[in-house]
């Protein structure tokens, strides 16, 4: 089930009806509720991934009893390492085996030697890089002594199968979202309404945006030996706005709709073009896996204690490994070295945590410096993205180099019809820049004809000018 469809349309003010006028009489048959209606909502695609849901849960359910019954930090880490085995074995099994099978045998063949493929005939579980992450997050603070294990299995699976964010996050983390289902939940209107806005805001995001500019993407990038190199920095520029829309509509979809429930999603995108260099870009774009791969992975790692030689050595393995985390292909690795690469004079000249203030804060416009950086930023970030899009690295490769020749002056021979929504959509969030998303109005004081104005314009141009439903960029993550 997807939030732009009519099945959803049906499911959400169903569910939302029953959680609180039905299922309302004490906080555990709400969340039983809420776990019915997660495995529906998860099982729409296929029911048999909800044994692989289910399972999971089980495991890392009594995994973190376990760890707090044992008395030894050895004995404790056996119980992590079994959780952790089991998580990554199945995300090691489904997305990866492929992957290293054929990489293996073209390594061999590179050598000049044969060895038979053994690849598996598996279909990817939707959602499964999110919801192991989720699950590893709750046993590794568990070991940690952050968290204290939870004995109720029903608020825990809920967590873990918690319907908004299930399939494409954020992911969150048990320290934030566990307790949200152990504490009583009152309908609050303005909270419900801000939801509201937020569903809103996200669809826009995804019909109009991303949609419109899948059309365009497709076309250029399965055929880009035909275009010019403006078409393909169109094309390219266009994806970026995909994918973007497509992603933090969803997220927005996912926090709006968790606030009718009465549950704090962690924000996942906070403008993230407007940014003016490269580290404030992944300070705002899919925040809750770079703070993921941060405490669980690079601050293990020694983060920035260490020597020049070590920030170097662990920036490069956070992104290679958030690279890999995307997919099994060379394209997400070379995405993720390039990103590193981006990242090191800022590393090195230790300015990457030089863009933290709010951007533009007592003033409408930017200074012409600013400006400049996030125009130079956002041309780093598109280049970055033809290897995310392109299905190898050598059509990555050729496509740019056809993009930067005298070409690319030329007038596009694509559609530019996406961008006059691309413009209205960087007004709003340029206007907006400094709330959680676009159609926070919470605290903005406005005449309630001009906010109904923008809801209704809003729900027009979705429908009026929403492309050709496509499923969301992150389900094949």
């Amino acid at each position: 089930m997807i939030f732009n469809s009519i099945e959803y349309l049906i499911f959400l003010p169903t569910v939302f009806l029953l959680y609180w006028f039905v299922f309302n009489k004490s906080i555990r048959i709400q969340n039983f509720l809420l776990l019915v209606v997660s495995y529906i909502f998860y099982g729409w695609w296929d029911w048999r991934f909800l044994s692989l849901i289910i399972f999971s849960s089980i495991i890392d359910f009594y995994c973190g009893i376990y760890i707090e019954k044992e008395n030894t930090k050895k004995s404790k880490k056996r119980w992590l390492t079994l959780s952790m085995l089991i998580n990554l074995g199945f995300l090691g099994l489904f997305k990866y085996f492929n992957f290293f099978s054929n990489s293996l045998a073209e390594a061999f063949f590179s050598l000049g030697y044969e060895l038979d493929t053994l690849t598996l005939d598996i279909v990817l579980p939707v959602g499964i890089s999110f919801y192991t992450f989720q699950t590893m997050s709750y046993t590794i603070d568990v070991y940690r002594g952050q968290l204290k294990p939870t004995k109720d299995p029903v608020a825990f699976f809920s967590f873990v199968s918690f319907f908004p964010q299930l399939v494409a996050g954020p992911i969150e983390r048990a320290t934030n979202l566990l307790p949200q289902f152990y504490n009583e939940r009152k309908f609050d209107i303005i909270e419900a309404k801000d939801g509201l806005r937020q569903i809103l805001w996200g669809l826009f995001k995804k019909i109009v945006i991303a949609d419109n500019c899948a059309i365009i993407v497709n076309q250029v990038f399965d055929n880009y030996t035909d275009y010019s190199g403006s078409s393909l920095f169109i094309g390219a520029v266009f994806f970026a706005f995909q994918i973007y829309g497509d992603f933090s509509g969803y997220s927005d979809i996912a926090i709006g709709t968790a606030r009718l429930f009465g549950f704090n999603l962690m924000q996942n995108f906070a403008f993230p073009y407007f940014s003016r260099d490269i580290a404030e870009f992944w300070r705002r774009w899919h925040i809750s896996l770079t703070t993921w791969f941060r405490d669980y992975v690079y601050i293990p790692l020694g983060g920035s204690r260490g020597g020049t030689s070590m920030k170097v050595r662990n920036t490069f393995i956070i992104f290679i490994v958030s690279g890999f985390w995307h997919g099994a292909n060379w394209t997400f690795i070379v995405w993720g070295v390039l990103n590193a690469l981006y990242f090191m004079p800022l590393l090195l000249l230790n300015k990457n945590r030089v863009n933290t203030n709010a951007l533009a804060a007592n003033h409408f416009f930017v200074s012409p410096k600013a400006f400049f950086q996030i125009i130079l930023t956002f041309l780093l970030t598109i280049i970055a993205w033809v290897f995310f899009r392109a299905p190898n690295v050598h059509t990555a490769f050729s496509y740019l180099l056809r993009m930067f020749n005298k070409s690319l002056l030329s007038v596009p021979q694509v559609s530019l019809k996406p961008m006059i929504f691309i413009i209205l959509l960087l007004i709003i969030e340029w206007i907006q820049r400094n709330q959680k998303h676009g159609l926070e109005l919470n605290n903005v004081k406005l005449n309630k004809y001009i906010r109904w104005f923008i809801y209704y314009l809003l729900i027009i141009i979705i429908f009026w000018f929403g492309a050709e439903k496509q499923d969301f960029i992150y389900f094949q993550f």
